[in-house]
């Protein structure tokens, strides 16, 4: 049987490594999942990107047949195709886990709470040892939309809410950040902060996505420069996002293209914040 499952994209509205509360707005960037659960063998194609490690993908494969008591099949297929960049701070992994787990899933016929599939992947994230805090606030903000705010630490969500239709910029730069390169000390001596900002993303996430950007910027010696020239063109809010190096700027619905040629930046991508369900 062949499985699908798709998931989507995040931005960061407070990076949950300083005190393992975060918040983040789920995109409309999407992560496209299908399995095949008979093969010869066991192959993972990731088609945006063949360099990268299948590690991650083969755990969330067999953590999937743990979990729904299956054996898991000697021969299998897993196609993963994604519009979400690696490693930029995005949500990649978590998009990905998601996908995964839900074509695995979907190729047994076995339905899992959405929250229990989420943690699941999680599960996976840490495994492979992609994620520092275990990512749950950005596992949920790209399968549920809208602006969540979690602790990570227990992997709950502790709030949610659709925060309407916004266009969003994100500048990409070249390189890419791993986690094993994040200045986590420094990060962590921000906890006070952090944990002000998150009450701050209930009623004006777009104020708190700005200044986790400029702490995360500071303290991981991250150029900040184009989120101070979103903020002087009209940007709603603008911020590292994740461990960066990308920055996520949020401005009007319709605004995205005349913002791209009043600002001239490049290397960017266009898309939308998703509301729940969607």
């Amino acid at each position: 049987m062949i499985g699908k499952g798709i998931s989507h994209g995040a931005i960061s509205v407070v990076n949950a490594m300083p005190c393992g509360i975060g918040s983040t707005i789920g995109v409309s960037l999407k992560t496209a999942s299908k399995f095949e659960n008979e093969a010869e063998n066991k192959t993972v194609i990731i088609s945006n990107d063949p360099s990268e490690n299948p590690k991650m993908a083969e755990i969330c494969v067999s953590e999937a047949y743990r979990r729904m008591g299956l054996p898991e099949p000697d021969g299998w297929r897993l196609d993963i195709s994604s519009e979400i960049p690696i490693s930029r701070g995005l949500k990649s992994s978590s998009s990905a886990c998601n996908a995964i787990i839900s074509s695995v899933l979907n190729s047994e016929g076995f339905d899992m709470d959405v929250i229990d599939r989420i943690r699941l992947g999680v599960d996976c994230a840490r495994k492979a040892g992609v994620t520092v805090t275990g990512s749950f606030d950005d596992a949920c903000g790209c399968e549920l939309g809208g602006l969540v705010i979690t602790d990570n630490r227990h992997d709950t969500l502790l709030y949610k809410r659709d925060i309407g239709d916004f266009d969003v910029v994100i500048h990409i730069p070249a390189e890419k950040i791993r986690k094993t390169g994040l200045p986590l000390e420094r990060l962590r001596s921000l906890s006070a902060e952090s944990e002000r900002l998150a009450e701050t993303a209930k009623t004006d996430p777009f104020e708190a996505m700005t200044l986790n950007g400029r702490l995360i910027a500071s303290a991981s010696s991250i150029d900040s420069n184009v989120s101070d020239i979103a903020m002087r063109n009209g940007a709603l809010g603008a911020g590292v996002s994740g461990s960066g190096p990308a920055t996520a700027i949020v401005l009007e619905k319709g605004d995205a293209k005349d913002f791209i040629e009043r600002t001239g930046l490049g290397s960017v991508i266009i898309t939308r914040t998703r509301r729940p369900q969607e």
